[in-house]
């Protein structure tokens, strides 16, 4: 064989070698939430959601014929901690983010995303995530000013007279959330008799318990994470307090249960119409118990998150984030969470919160 030949066969054998690396390489996909630290169940929630996403996309061939594998990001809710997955991510060479979980960790990790044009999708509630004009993020639930609007319409309606109390943790969500039932009550003439903050992490919430038992407070209206919401029912059932109590998305977690015990009954919180109840969902929701895994809370948002991504890579033709991020607000996607389309802010054209009620060990619709 001459030289030339030998040359033309390598080059030949390289690109062949190249066309099918590229054919064959996985897809890295990140999954970025609470894994570790007080709210990590909420983080399991999503890892279990796209985890088992991926495996029954990979198991129907991929996407564009190239597997997915996941990645995931510990950022315990910190904003800071957020910041530096969302760059470790990026730089794995992640092609789509299923996250964060904390509004607070979400805003500054999209701006991070946003920069390398990595597209992602979220939970996180508050309006901010989409009011600031990123091209990359779309949210796959709805938003603070909406759930609150509706837990304040419900509290109007069956506690009219009652003296209220909206309290939250200071955080992006919590205080988004509270600030918005704040808002939606005084436009519904109710009054809130005591508007307080708490700090979230501490252990001790007597002092808030103090005042709301000092000024007769009967219903509290919580915007913040269940596991400094379970503390301070605990401790006004030992004071002998006894609120009624209205809060957001995040109470769908059991943890709720183990933090305040028996006072955890009756606890109402607005979400989405819950998602194992749909069709869509039956057989995923079974595989899900199959493996002794509940798919409550985000369970399952996390799952249709990895779906949009799979359908908007599909409808691009291309797994080219620049790609995928075109196709994400054109379009409605099938998910196990119902038919999903985004307006031009990335929000959900047709959110709907309804109102739950804890009941022994599990959460229904509130009459």
């Amino acid at each position: 064989m001459s030289k030339k030949l030998l040359s033309v066969s390598v080059c030949a054998a390289g690109l062949m070698l190249g066309v099918s690396h590229s054919a064959w390489a996985d897809l890295l996909i990140g999954v970025a939430g609470p894994m570790t630290g007080p709210y990590a169940s909420g983080g399991e929630q999503m890892r279990a959601g796209a985890e088992q996403a991926i495996a029954d996309i990979n198991a129907k061939g991929g996407v564009l014929g190239q597997k997915l594998k996941l990645v995931v990001g510990d950022d315990v809710c910190d904003p800071k901690q957020a910041v530096s997955v969302a760059n470790t991510l990026v730089n794995k060479g992640v092609v789509f983010v299923d996250g964060h979980y904390c509004s607070s960790s979400t805003i500054p990790a999209s701006e991070v995303y946003h920069d390398a044009g990595i597209p992602m999708a979220t939970i996180s509630t508050s309006p901010k995530v989409t009011e600031r004009g990123l091209a990359n993020i779309v949210r796959v639930t709805g938003r603070d000013d909406q759930q609150g609007n509706v837990a304040a319409s419900y509290l109007a309606r069956n506690f009219n007279g009652r003296k209220i109390a909206v309290v939250d943790d200071k955080s992006a969500y919590g205080k988004g959330l509270a600030d918005e039932v704040a808002k939606s009550l005084a436009d519904q003439k109710a009054k809130v008799s005591l508007r307080e903050s708490i700090t979230a992490g501490e252990k001790d919430y007597n002092v808030l318990v103090s005042k709301l038992k000092a000024a007769g407070i009967e219903v509290l209206a919580y915007g913040g994470y269940y596991t400094e919401l379970g503390l301070i029912l605990r401790q006004a059932a030992q004071a002998g307090l006894k609120l009624a109590v209205m809060g957001g998305d995040t109470l769908t977690n059991t943890e709720l249960l183990s933090a305040a015990g028996p006072a955890a009954n009756g606890v109402m919180f607005t979400f989405g119409p819950d998602p194992r109840k749909n069709a869509e969902a039956k057989d995923v929701v079974e595989r899900f118990r199959k493996a002794k895994i509940e798919p409550d809370g985000y369970t399952l948002y996390s799952y249709a998150t990895i779906q949009v991504f799979a359908q908007a890579a599909e409808r691009a033709r291309s797994v080219k984030p620049e790609a995928v991020q075109k196709a994400l607000r054109n379009g409605t996607y099938s998910t196990v969470v119902g038919p999903i389309s985004f307006d031009s802010k990335g929000d959900l054209t047709r959110p709907g919160y309804v109102v739950y009620r804890w009941s022994g060990n599990q959460y229904g619709y509130a009459n």
